[in-house]
């Protein structure tokens, strides 16, 4: 028991602990203006807590796992939550109709909500 309560107490103690997973809570897609490539607008929400404690990308993941892009975040966003950015002329390849959009932070890695896109042809 005691050690349950040590391990607890030590996670509210350390720094970002509470943050949590980068969540993607919103994603778009229109095709670019060449009709071959898409744009792609995606809002986060993460607790970034500072430098070493926030949402640093989001990802464009094919059916296969296989990732089609990344937006990397070059800074936390601490007082902008949530948050959105947007990538341009990202190339999904045909015969691929759905993409899946996921956040990623610097002390979780991936795993926080997905939003699941089709594609537009």
């Amino acid at each position: 028991m005691a050690a349950v309560v040590l391990c607890a107490v030590l996670m509210l103690l350390a720094p970002g602990a509470g943050a949590g997973k980068a969540d993607v809570i919103a994603a778009t897609i229109e095709p670019s203006t060449d009709g071959r490539r898409f744009n792609l607008s995606v809002t986060l929400r993460h607790d970034d807590s500072g430098w070493d404690h926030y949402a640093n990308r989001w990802e464009v993941v094919g059916p296969d796992g296989r990732v089609l892009a990344t937006r990397t975040l070059y800074h936390p966003h601490v007082d902008e939550q949530p948050f959105t950015r947007s990538l341009a002329n990202v190339d999904i390849p045909m015969p691929i109709t759905w993409i899946k959009i996921r956040g990623h932070d610097l002390v979780h890695g991936l795993g926080g909500r997905e939003v699941t896109l089709s594609v537009p042809r």
